[in-house]
This record gives structure tokens, C-alpha cells and sequence, in this order.
């Protein structure tokens, strides 16, 4: 470990947990392309940074503050930390300071990531000293951040998400120590920063060793403490949505061109307290425009737009993957809806299906809109088939992947099998939607329909209980995804669809259509991601938009399979150029305060990396 300190932050549970989405992806991604990029050469700096992950560690259950995800952190798989030097002494001094800290590390070609994971549940059990009085380390933290920044945490923490807004303060309190111990050299105490400036006025203060990138406000009160103890460590703090924004759902579009600042009763306010404090970082980012106006809106924050990405290794779609996938799917719908609701069996390849996942946020995610789109689908089915577009019998099945947390001792055949026992909160009324619109597979068994929705609740995975598919298979196995966000600042889900060479349908509202806009313009679309206008079109306009593209995508893979296929590879191709490497190299740019010059590009009268001959 060296004396230069790139660290990666966020509130996720760790390398591989029991979840769905998450800003882990994302900081891992980062990290990943950050540490490939120092590797391959395309990035360079006279000493390679140490690449450090940060986040929380949920070492059992009851240890995740959500005892509804109640989350664990798996970090096996990865090698011992190699730590020495100023990394070896910060680790001890924190250790002393009663944070526990579990380590990790990941080879990426000739650089290593490193992994430390906080713990934060026992900070009420760790005697601490504040002010000459002995405590807690949690009321020391909580003492602390209301001296610097105001923070009320009796009031905070009195709240019904109290148990959250303590475990962030503490994450960030723990991540910002690391890096106050790293630097070492910034004073304390508003009367030592003015000391030291009066000391420093003519001198050069040094570029600083240690950066910080926090993704999302359960990190931010580490950036806004460094700020006020005078720590020098380059800071940048990333949104990829905004608690008012999310609250007010597809109604903060309104907002933002009426510039009505106002909050919805709906906002956490302690959450929003350290969502406010990106104010403190050098630099503010968001993945999308949308979120960007937000923070300017709600927060009088000033950002840039830095999307997300994704990582695809692979140069080409795997079509006999791709198969398979879809026969196990298929093969699973045909059988389960056989047992479970008789009447004639539906052979396998009469089934297409389609999918949506997100986070469970009915509004938000607009349920509503694709279940009604379905509706939609039924009409132009039944019609494609008396027309003689589409043949007799097809079935057209769409997955709804979302889920309130984990479950356990799943029926047979579920979720075709589906007892609203297994079912709580938003996932009940999800399912009351599906069936007041007549979409439940009974109704497609005995003819009536044509289109079904079927709920599938559990976080999916090979071990889910259901189909046992890795969400990249089921992904994989799916004819299209159907995104219809109301509000969704990026919408990496559908990234992930085109990774796996699915096409999808996502609606404009999203960030990811601003960014399918951008790289469109500069070839040839060939329609692998329809994006829908929700913002300008009425309700049912939008409806009816989402419904006749996925028809199209439908109508392609029952009689075109070669159009379908040229599909499918625009959807991959505009995934593949959405890779990491550019958000990653504007990340470092803004940390590093160096101007990064892709593959082809030149930089007037200088050589990349190198200063211009004096």
C-alpha cells in the first residue's frame, strides 16, 4: 500500500449480500474499471492510487438497521488485505478507537482493490471519551456532528426511521476517521484551522493524498466533516436521486419547470438533513439531468451530470445462452401452469415472455401504467392473431421482479403457485392490481386472455425458490424488458437488460433515455431500446405507446427471429457503449484535477498526462 488513496463509499451491504439492486453495483463497477484502467495504462500517475471500497458490514442477522432486507455481508471469495505503511497504522488507530473494520482485497491485473467493510450496530456498546466525559462512541458521534453541522440526532433518531439516520451518521463517521487518520495533518478544532491558516499564508498547501467518493447521503456526513475539522482530502458526493424528488414521484417534473421548491409531507427530514450536506463536497454529481435540476431545486445545489454505466466483457451475445434461458422459462410456465390451474396444457414455445424489475415503489416505478399497457397487449394480440400476424395460441406472460425483502419456505411452483400469505405490504397491493385488471393466470389458462402479469416477489437469484435463475439468466431467457418509471433518475435495470442482449421498452422520464438519446445521434438506431415519451403524452397515449412496443418486439421474435436478433444486438451495442470507462474517467478527472483524453482524442499542444514543454 502506497501514500495515495482513491476510496469509494457507500451504504451497501458489501461484496455479495441478500438484495436486489443497490449502489454496491455501482461503487464495485467503478472501483473495477478505476483499478483496469491504471492497469491497462489509459490512466497514469507517477504513483498508482491504493483503490479502497467502503461501506458497512452486516456480519449476522439483526445486524442490518432494515429488518425487512435484513441483509448479510459475505465476503468470501476475496484475499486477505495486504496492508502496510500508512493504510497498516490507520486500520490500528481506528481498531483503538473501538471501529471494527472487516478487510478484503481483489486483484485487478497488477493493482489491488481494497475492500473495509464498518461495522456500525456496536457503536452503543463501545465506551468513548467526548469533551473530557466518558460515553458511547455513538452519542460521541451523534455530540460531534451536532458542534460542526447542526445535526439534531435526539430529534433524528426519535423519528421512525431513527435506527437508519443513526446508522449512516455512524458509517460516515467511521469512513471520514479513516480518512482524518490517512491525511494526518489537519487540525481539529475551528480555532486550530484559523491557526493554521494564519501559519500557511505563504505557503503552497500540498495536493492532497486522499479522495473521496461518496455515492448517495447515507455516506455525505463523511465528506461534510472533513470539510469542517480543515481535513484536505478532495471530495466528491454523487446522487443518484434526491429524497424530495423521489417523494414527489413523476410530480417533481412539474416542479422543476414551475420551480416550486416546496417539499412534499412525504420526506424524510433527517435523511434530508445529510442529503443536504452534498453541499460540502468539492464537487456534486447526479446520473441524470433530472436529478441534477433536483438538487439545484430543492437543495440550491450546483451539480454536473455524470451517468452510470455498466461493465460488459463479452464481444457478442451468446445466442445458445440466450436459448437455453428462455427454454427453461418457458419449459417452467408451461408445467406450472398445467399443475397448478389445469385446463389444456400451453406448450412451452406458445409462451413469451416478458419482464419488469425494480424497487417496490408502485407510483414511482408506474405499475399502474404497465399493467394497463397489458391490457392494452391483449387487444393488439387477440388482433395480430384474427389478422394472421401472429399465430394461434400465443401467450404472453410479463414477470413483475419486485419484492419487499427476502422469503422463505416458498410453495411448489411458485410464483405461479402464489398464496397471498407470502405476500406483505406493497406486494399484496401490487397483486390486487394485477387481479382487478383480469391479468392472473387463471384467466390465460382458461382462454380468456392472452397476456398474464405474474408477481414474482422473492430478491431473485439461483436459490430464490422460483425459477432459480441468476437475474443476468432470467434476464437473458426474457423476449423484453418493459421500464415504465414515472421517476427514475437512471434506470440501470435497463443497462442490465442490454448486457444480456434483451431489448427493452424505458420510458423518457428515466436518465438512461437521456444517455440513449446522446449516443443514438451518432449512428444508426436500429430500435433495441424504445424509449417512450411519459412526460408530454396523456395517460393513455403513454399506455398505448408502451403497449405497441412491446408488441413490436413480441411480433419480431414469433416471426422475424433475424430482425429480432438485430434487435437484440442494438440493445447490446448501445449497453456496450455505455461502459464504465467514461463516467470513471470524469470521476478521476474531478478527483485527480487532470484532464483525461480518450482513445483518438488529442489534446492541443500536449501529450496525455504530460505538462506542455516550458
Amino acid at each position: 500500500m502506497g501514500n495515495n488513496f482513491v476510496i469509494i463509499a457507500g451504504e451497501e451491504a458489501g461484496p455479495k449480500s441478500n438484495k436486489m439492486g443497490g449502489i454496491w453495483n455501482v461503487i464495485h463497477e467503478e472501483a473495477q474499471t478505476l483499478a483496469s484502467l491504471f492497469d491497462s495504462g489509459e490512466l497514469k500517475e507517477e504513483e498508482n492510487p491504493d483503490i479502497l471500497l467502503a461501506g458497512p458490514y452486516y456480519g449476522h442477522r439483526g445486524a442490518d438497521w432494515n429488518r425487512g432486507l435484513n441483509r448479510i455481508t459475505d465476503m468470501e471469495g476475496l484475499d486477505p488485505l495486504s496492508i502496510d505503511g500508512k493504510l497498516k497504522e490507520a486500520l490500528k488507530t481506528l481498531e483503538n478507537e473501538g471501529i471494527n473494520i472487516f478487510t478484503g482485497e481483489k486483484q485487478v491485473g497488477k493493482m489491488k482493490i481494497g475492500y473495509l467493510q464498518f461495522q456500525t450496530d456496536n457503536f452503543g456498546r463501545v465506551r468513548a471519551v467526548h469533551r473530557e466525559k466518558e460515553t458511547t462512541l455513538e452519542n460521541r458521534v451523534k455530540s460531534e456532528a451536532y458542534e460542526l453541522l447542526g445535526l439534531d440526532s435526539i430529534k433524528y433518531e426519535s423519528m421512525g426511521n431513527g435506527a437508519e439516520y443513526t446508522h449512516y451518521l455512524s458509517l460516515s463517521y467511521a469512513i471520514s476517521e479513516l480518512v482524518r487518520v490517512l491525511v494526518g495533518s489537519a487540525p481539529k478544532t475551528g480555532a486550530e484551522v484559523e491557526a493554521g491558516k494564519a501559519n500557511t499564508t505563504n505557503k503552497l498547501i500540498p495536493c492532497p493524498m486522499v479522495s473521496l467518493h461518496c455515492h448517495e447521503f447515507g455516506a455525505f456526513y463523511a465528506l461534510a466533516r472533513l470539510k469542517k475539522l480543515g481535513i484536505p482530502a478532495c471530495t466528491i458526493a454523487t446522487l443518484h436521486a434526491t429524497l424530495p424528488g423521489r417523494a414527489d414521484g413523476h410530480n417533481s417534473i412539474q416542479k422543476i419547470r414551475k420551480n416550486d421548491s416546496s417539499w412534499s409531507e412525504g420526506v424524510p427530514e433527517n435523511l434530508a438533513a445529510l442529503e443536504a450536506l452534498a453541499l460540502y463536497a468539492d464537487t456534486v454529481t447526479a446520473v441524470g439531468e433530472s436529478t441534477r435540476q433536483e438538487a439545484r431545486l430543492f437543495y440550491g445545489i450546483s451539480g454536473i451530470v455524470v451517468r452510470n454505466g455498466i461493465t460488459i466483457e463479452s464481444e457478442r451475445i451468446d445466442w445458445d445462452r440466450k436459448e437455453r434461458c428462455l427454454e427453461q422459462i418457458q419449459r417452467f410456465l408451461s408445467e406450472n401452469l398445467y399443475r397448478h390451474y389445469g385446463g389444456e396444457r400451453i406448450e412451452p414455445e406458445k409462451i413469451i415472455p416478458i419482464f419488469t424489475i425494480s424497487r417496490i415503489e408502485v407510483e414511482n416505478k408506474g405499475y399502474a401504467d404497465l399493467l394497463d399497457s397489458l391490457v392494452a397487449l391483449e387487444h393488439i394480440i387477440k388482433n395480430s392473431i384474427m389478422e394472421g400476424y401472429l399465430e394461434e395460441g400465443i401467450r404472453v406472460v410479463c414477470f413483475l421482479v419486485t419484492a419487499e425483502g427476502p422469503k422463505t419456505n416458498l410453495p411448489e411452483g411458485f410464483p405461479i403457485n402464489l398464496p397471498k400469505e407470502v405476500l406483505v405490504g406493497n406486494e399484496l397491493r401490487v397483486q390486487h392490481m394485477i387481479e382487478e385488471r383480469g391479468l392472473d393466470c387463471p384467466k390465460m389458462v382458461r382462454g380468456k386472455r392472452s397476456v398474464a402479469a405474474v408477481l414474482y416477489p422473492p430478491i431473485i437469484s439461483d436459490q430464490d425458490g422460483g425459477l432459480c435463475m441468476k437475474v443476468e439468466d432470467f434476464m437473458a431467457g426474457c423476449c423484453a424488458g418493459v421500464f415504465p418509471s414515472r421517476y427514475d433518475p437512471f434506470l440501470l435495470t435497463g443497462l442490465e437488460a442490454g448486457k444480456e442482449g434483451t431489448p427493452s421498452v424505458v420510458s423518457r422520464v428515466c436518465g438512461f433515455s437521456d444517455a440513449v438519446k446522446i449516443i443514438e445521434a451518432l449512428g444508426e438506431n436500429l430500435g433495441g431500446v424504445i424509449v417512450v415519451d411519459n412526460i408530454d403524452l396523456s395517460y393513455y397515449e403513454t399506455v398505448l405507446e408502451y403497449a405497441l412496443a412491446a408488441s413490436y418486439f413480441i411480433r419480431n421474435f414469433v416471426d422475424d427471429r433475424v430482425k429480432y436478433k438485430l434487435l437484440c444486438r442494438e440493445a447490446f451495442l448501445l449497453a456496450k457503449d455505455m461502459g464504465w470507462e467514461k463516467p470513471t474517467e470524469q470521476y478521476f478527472e474531478l478527483i485527480s484535477g487532470k484532464r483525461f483524453f480518450g482513445q483518438g482524442d488529442e489534446a492541443p499542444g500536449k501529450e496525455r498526462w504530460k505538462e506542455e514543454p516550458k
